[in-house]
């Protein structure tokens, strides 16, 4: 069932109220209404009202692995991980991370946690030792269960590196090494042990903490609750108009609250099956899963769309079968929207916007929404959630129209951040509006389109990436006396990072490869120069307004 979100008018006899409504439906604020209530359980009691309700449907298909389950046993497999974990000592509120990308093991822990109480901390495929360390320092992981490699990184051979002075994780399980031995300890634990751990939980306890990378250089680890992030997969959903017919082909990565909330919970909740097409993106393996499976849906950001769609051999692909799907993490091109929906049939595609403390969707797209509307803004406010967007000096809610710093507030704000309560404060203020950082407009019929960012954050390709944490690593070299990393135009990520490197008299610099090694960002090439970008009060910028373009000779690929 589709609904229309408008704001919240209330209608009164009297001409003082009358006037009352007519200038809060001129302001920047809407209330997202719906007949169905927020669900008040947790997750794993949501897992097994589905899973009753649809036992035989498929629910996670992982081709690449070769795996398949229905509803039945998916649950069955869930209950023996969340048994492994409590043979090994993880109690309620304690941390699992997991490290490793897409694979069907992943969303068994995913909701494993969930069911026994622990806490799933989600770790970056991509991270190097120094992004791993903090975050298995700063959230004190008790148990980490991880692959052995991703791509080319070895990733017992950086735990081996880490382990003589990291005193976490205390417990490691590596999935291509350990998984038969530890599922083979879920038999030390009853169903009545696990049936009792389930019914101490709250769904207001912390499930699951994303780190999210912000202007004060460190990642800070958002806190999620059952209540969090359960309404919200479901809201995006039921805005998708998801059945338990419903096949989504997930290419996004689910440590990214893209792939975890806006793929696996929204599906689960309905009863729909995930689907995995593999490791990491691959355009050809995406569209022939798409064809195997016969997807209803398909996931992505704009550049992996404008990858599939350039296959050389894109025609050859059968895509009838697609009806709808979430481009998100960036701009969207109308262009490319044009051809998804013409091209891929994903005629009822949605975009959204949201950020990881939000859990993360706070307005989305309707499935009949106009092009237009779907590349220009980001859609209407989501049910059960306030929207407002504020003058950032005053703090008063703007007129629609105007441009303002937007702010969220209801169910889907974040519990804080990790053990930060200072960052915490200065995010969400004492009324419980959480303040996004990004500058927004509403117009007349209350959708809402994202114009700018007061944070410094530059975003490549649906990513977010901290400008400090790249400074903060550059700078430690020898032959750097200074450093400033800023985002720059590209045609195809939305965004690519640029550093600007004051260089040490005499002192050789290593190569762009090795940074760029590091950091899993490919450089775009050098210039000399004399003085940073700056704003007009002398700030250091990090973003690449008013900055020289380079010579075509001076790009190079890293």
């Amino acid at each position: 069932m589709l609904f229309h979100f408008i704001v919240v008018i209330l209608w009164s006899h009297t001409k003082h109220d009358n006037k009352l409504i007519a200038m809060q439906a001129t302001l920047s604020y809407a209330c997202g209404i719906s007949d169905i209530p927020l669900k008040g359980e947790t997750i794993g009691q949501n897992l097994r009202q589905i899973a009753a309700k649809f036992p035989e449907r498929t629910a996670l298909i992982s081709e690449y692995q070769q795996y398949r389950a229905n509803y039945s046993e998916f649950l069955e497999q869930v209950e023996q991980v969340a048994k492994a974990l409590m043979a090994h000592g993880i109690r309620r509120g304690d941390r699992v991370g997991i490290w490793s990308p897409n694979r069907y093991e992943w969303v068994l822990v995913q909701y494993a946690t969930a069911l026994m109480g622990a806490i799933m901390v989600n770790i970056n495929p991509g991270y190097k030792l120094s992004g791993l360390r903090y975050a298995l320092e700063q959230s004190r992981i008790d148990l980490l269960i991880a692959s052995s490699h991703f791509r080319k990184t070895d990733y017992i051979k950086m735990l081996d590196e880490l382990r003589p002075d990291c005193l976490y994780p205390k417990q490691t399980v590596i999935i291509d090494r350990d998984w038969a031995t530890f599922l083979s300890s879920a038999s030390q634990v009853s169903d009545a042990r696990l049936a009792e751990r389930e019914a101490s939980l709250q769904f207001d306890d912390p499930v699951n903490i994303q780190y999210t990378s912000g202007t004060t250089g460190y990642p800070k680890g958002a806190t999620l609750s059952h209540h969090n992030i359960l309404n919200n997969g479901f809201f995006i959903g039921e805005r998708l108009k998801y059945t338990e017919k419903d096949i989504v082909c997930l290419p996004v990565p689910f440590y990214h609250c893209f792939g975890m909330v806006l793929g696996n919970m929204a599906i689960v909740t309905h009863g729909a099956c995930i689907v995995i097409p593999g490791e990491f993106f691959d355009p050809e393996q995406v569209l022939q899963t798409v064809e195997n499976e016969r997807c209803t849906s398909l996931y992505g950001v704009p550049t992996m769309f404008i990858a599939e769609l350039d296959l050389p051999d894109f025609a050859k692909y059968n895509l009838k079968s697609l009806r709808t799907g979430i481009m998100a993490g960036a701009p969207c091109p109308i262009d490319t929207m044009r051809k998804v929906q013409s091209l891929m049939n994903m005629t009822e595609i949605c975009v959204c916007y949201g950020m990881t403390e939000t859990s993360p969707v706070s307005t989305e797209s309707c499935t009949d929404d106009p092009l237009e509307l779907r590349v220009t803004t980001v859609g209407t406010v989501h049910p059960h959630v306030e929207i407002k967007i504020i003058d950032p000096e005053s703090g008063a809610i703007v007129p629609r129209g105007t441009a303002g710093e937007l702010c969220t507030r209801g169910y889907s704000v974040m519990l804080g951040y990790w053990d930060n309560p200072e960052d915490t404060k200065a995010i969400i203020d004492e009324t419980r509006w959480l303040h996004s950082g990004d500058i927004a407009v509403m117009d007349e019929n209350g959708y809402v389109s994202i114009v700018g960012r007061i944070k410094d954050l530059i975003i490549r390709g649906g990513e977010n990436i901290s400008p400090k944490e790249i400074e903060d690593f550059l700078i430690v070299h020898e032959g750097v006396s200074d450093v400033q990393v800023i985002g720059v135009y590209s045609e195809k990520y939305g965004e690519e990072v640029m550093a600007w490197i004051f260089s040490v008299p005499n002192v050789k610099l290593c190569s762009r490869c090795s940074f760029s090694m590091y950091l899993c960002i490919p450089g775009k090439g050098t210039a000399p120069i004399s003085t940073y970008p700056t704003h007009s009060n002398r700030q250091r910028q990090h973003t690449g307004h008013g900055i020289p373009t380079l010579p075509n000779k001076a790009l190079a690929k890293a």
